[in-house]
């Protein structure tokens, strides 16, 4: 599910990119609003397959800590970009 994820996005990112007609500001939106979907599921899952596989459950102190700050970052800034695309 992860990489789909991430192949479904990195499509609507060559998408918008590559064609001149997709230039747009929506599509421009669209584009860095997928990006950031790629780097909001990046802070977690990577984390949680490999606590999966190795049947771990730890975490250090610092290691959350910058989980949880990229995490709200990354909320934060998907959230900026839904409001200045319902503005648009």
């Amino acid at each position: 599910m992860y990489l789909i994820t991430l192949l479904g996005n990195l499509i609507i990112i060559l998408a918008t990119i590559s064609d001149s007609h997709l230039h747009t500001p929506m599509y421009f939106f669209l584009s860095n609003l997928s990006f950031m979907d790629i780097c909001f599921t990046s802070t977690t899952v990577p984390k949680m397959l490999v606590n999966i596989q190795t049947q771990s459950k730890v975490v250090t102190y610092e290691g959350c800590i910058i989980q949880i700050y990229f995490f709200e970052l990354f909320v934060l800034l998907d959230n900026f970009l839904l409001a200045v695309m319902a503005r648009d």
